[in-house]
């Protein structure tokens, strides 16, 4: 009975900071800007298909539309996030934090809800608005296995969350203008290099709340498994070999003042 209540106890301590003022507006920061994001870069890839009946992924002026969208969207809403969350939008950025040691796993569990919930949210309120169109979801081509498809997510959410890792060290100085659109820049990237064999998420709140409103889960696999692998490599690779902590003092990368590891 003493074991039990000691476990209690920890398990109350371990949720508590994951219970606060702070970390509830990062929650709600976490949900507004995954809205904003998954809306204008669902939203880009409806019109792009109102405009030609070929997917926007295959029509090469829809394909370019889609990633500047994205590219732009991402950037803003990171920027408007960073402060009060960390601007994660995104459980892989997530994960590859928690792996890093720069967000607690009780933190990490409701930023993923937070995620995802403001995705469906999106998702869903363009299925309303836009009556006659259905939401897209990812796909890979016939042609394509799941494992291939797992590599190419893998492989651009290892550069995006790299690119996350790199533009918010706080050791290359203050988390500016910069730091947001960088990471717009390689979302948008790899969208126009990928994007016709994925679908170019990166996400997994996004693919998730595309197969939820759009109906369709297949290979949605594909979207958890290939970015959570990708985001914990490119959290060790970055801070454990490119750029290792000198101190404890550099390991430390809190979501923001009132919310630490």
């Amino acid at each position: 009975m003493q074991f039990n209540s000691a476990s209690m106890a920890s398990l109350r301590d371990r949720f508590e900071h994951a219970l606060t003022p702070a970390a509830y507006r990062s929650y709600l920061a976490e949900f507004l800007s995954t809205f904003f994001f998954v809306f204008a870069a669902t939203g880009s890839a409806m019109a792009s298909r109102n405009i030609s009946p070929e997917s926007p992924m295959v029509d090469p002026s829809g394909l370019v539309a889609t990633a500047i969208a994205t590219a732009f969207e991402l950037s803003a809403a990171v920027y408007v996030a960073v402060n009060v969350s960390g601007g994660h939008l995104n459980p892989a950025v997530t994960f590859g934090m928690v792996i890093g040691g720069h967000i607690s796993i009780p933190l990490a569990i409701f930023y993923w809800i937070s995620q995802m919930v403001g995705s469906i949210f999106a998702c869903m309120l363009l299925r309303f608005l836009t009556v006659s169109q259905n939401v897209p979801v990812h796909e890979i081509p016939d042609e394509m296995t799941g494992f291939g498809a797992s590599i190419l997510e893998g492989v651009m959410t290892f550069a995006l969350v790299y690119t996350v890792f790199a533009a918010g060290d706080p050791r290359r100085g203050a988390f500016g203008t910069i730091g947001p659109l960088v990471i717009g820049l390689i979302q948008g990237a790899n969208v126009l290099a990928l994007g016709p064999f994925t679908g170019g998420s990166m996400n997994p709140a996004y693919s998730f709340g595309l197969g939820m409103v759009g109906g369709s889960f297949k290979n949605q696999a594909v979207y958890w498994i290939g970015p959570m692998i990708g985001a914990g490599l490119a959290s060790v690779v970055y801070d454990n070999v490119v750029f290792p902590a000198q101190s404890p003092e550099d390991a430390v990368r809190g979501v923001t003042d009132g919310i630490r590891v």
